[in-house]
């Protein structure tokens, strides 16, 4: 967006303003949609379960008796593998959803110089005399 006339600064900044609270309106939607979402997985047999939030967060886990036959060490890779498959189902979503934020999110233009707001001043002053 090019720097405006000074006949046309309130609108340039009224859309600057629209423009970001757009953005942030579209960005608090990317966040609550994140915090709203469920990355799951489960082990090849099913008999252990996980689920993580947004944040990579454990939700859910479910370890079905039949998978005590294991043994300890056996179940325990085995859940640390079905929760780490969870976190990563979770991120996937997520970026996922920072991904379609960022992809349609336009730019905002680059804030006004220092040299434009000083010759602004000036031909107010000016103006005025």
């Amino acid at each position: 967006m090019p720097s405006p006339a000074p006949e046309d600064d309130a609108e340039y900044l009224a859309d600057y303003f629209a423009k970001g609270q757009s953005i942030m309106r579209d960005l608090q939607e990317a966040r609550a949609a994140i915090r709203q979402l469920e990355g799951q997985a489960q082990s090849q047999d099913g008999l252990v379960e996980a689920a993580a939030d947004g944040q990579g967060g454990l939700t859910r886990l479910r370890i079905d008796p039949r998978a005590l036959r294991l043994g300890e060490e056996a179940l325990g890779r085995e859940v640390a593998a079905v929760l780490r498959a969870a976190q990563a189902d979770a991120e996937r979503k997520a970026q996922e959803i920072a991904d379609e934020f960022s992809d349609n999110t336009p730019a905002l233009p680059e804030p006004l110089d220092e040299a434009f707001v000083r010759e602004r001043v000036e031909q107010a002053a000016r103006d005025l005399l």
